[in-house]
């Protein structure tokens, strides 16, 4: 609880909430990912495990530096920090990235989940034929899901806070990705995308002493959206926590064997090469949304021709490759240092 002391040991670990802020925003990667490669996956969860009833009692009650304490708000609030800096950037810098290099971005994410698989099997040392079926099983469950069609935008609140239940579990459980199922669900762009965004920009009309962004009603239904997105994530990561210790503590060997089949069948997902489809009515005309954009219905997936830019993907795809496998050599350093 007290290791964080130092200013370097801080800062790492803000660096380590952006890294996991910014992978839950990546549909198909997992920021419990970053957490388990990293080395404090076991103390992130043991830290939200801490708000229980014990917990709730110290802070009701005024006892606030014993709260803080008891969570290891240190850890935490430094991790979050990190998350909530990604938040703001990574939305921005997504945006631009896939609209201007939308094959290089997917290829890193697909280099990244490769990277995710070949880690979690090399941890993995209990091989037989209980675990091998369930790999196989989520092999399947990762494909059938990959080639799902993505639901429609729903912005009712209830539906919103929901959304915010089920796209944490990425946080909690490796290999589980969040924003993917934000996609299934369809309102990542949504939640992940047009309501952060709005919310940076009421940040940025504050700076420079602009408050009409709060006479937009656009903008002020987005920070309802997102208000509700966020209570919603803060009520699973808490709830889940406490179930993925049962699962974790009673069957370990079976729920990793489930998660490296997952990973590795959600490759789907994010397969660089594909031609996004845009739903259609009867007549031919595309489909839009609330705002205007078009609807999409699912992605046409192709071989790619051996050229120029296929080795740069191909690159790419290795560059993500890396930032895993360097995340794993990094954990394991610091395992030996302690």
């Amino acid at each position: 609880m007290n290791r964080y002391n130092s200013i370097q040991d801080k800062l790492l670990l803000v660096l380590k909430g952006l890294a996991m802020g910014t992978a839950n925003k990546v549909p198909g990667v997992s920021g419990g990912i970053v957490a388990f490669v990293a080395g404090f996956y076991e103390e992130f969860i043991y830290a939200l495990q801490k708000f229980n009833r014990k917990g709730f009692k110290l802070l009701f009650t005024g006892r606030f530096v014993s709260f803080y304490n008891y969570v290891n708000g240190r850890f935490l609030s430094l991790l979050f920090s990190g998350m909530i800096i990604s938040y703001f950037s990574i939305s921005k810098l997504l945006d631009y990235l896939i609209v201007h290099y939308e094959l290089y971005v997917w290829s890193v994410f697909f280099g990244m989940i490769i990277g995710s698989v070949i880690y979690i099997y090399n941890a993995f040392k209990s091989w037989n034929k209980t675990t091998v079926i369930c790999t196989i099983l989520g092999v399947i469950m990762g494909l059938s899901i990959s080639f799902l069609n993505p639901a429609t935008e729903n912005d009712h609140l209830i539906f919103v806070f929901f959304c915010g239940i089920i796209s944490i579990t990425g946080m909690t459980l490796p290999g589980f990705s969040g924003s993917f199922i934000l996609m299934l669900l369809g309102n990542y762009v949504l939640l992940l995308v047009d309501a952060v965004n709005a919310l940076f920009d009421v940040f940025l009309g504050i700076s420079t002493g602009d408050f009409s962004v709060f006479s937009d009603p656009y903008t002020i239904k987005m920070l309802k959206i997102l208000f509700t997105f966020t209570i919603g994530s803060v009520v699973g990561l808490v709830s889940l926590s406490h179930v993925l210790n049962y699962v974790l503590k009673h069957y370990k060997n079976i729920t990793l064997a489930l998660i490296m089949g997952f990973i590795a069948g959600s490759l789907g997902v994010v397969w660089p090469w594909k031609n996004t489809v845009y739903k259609q009515n009867t007549l031919g005309e595309f489909l839009l949304d609330s705002r205007g954009k078009q609807i999409i219905e699912n992605y046409d997936r192709y071989i790619p021709e051996l050229n120029i830019e296929t080795a740069y993907a191909i690159v790419f795809a290795l560059f993500g490759i890396g930032i895993v496998l360097s995340l794993e050599w990094y954990g394991n350093r610091q395992k030996h240092q302690q």
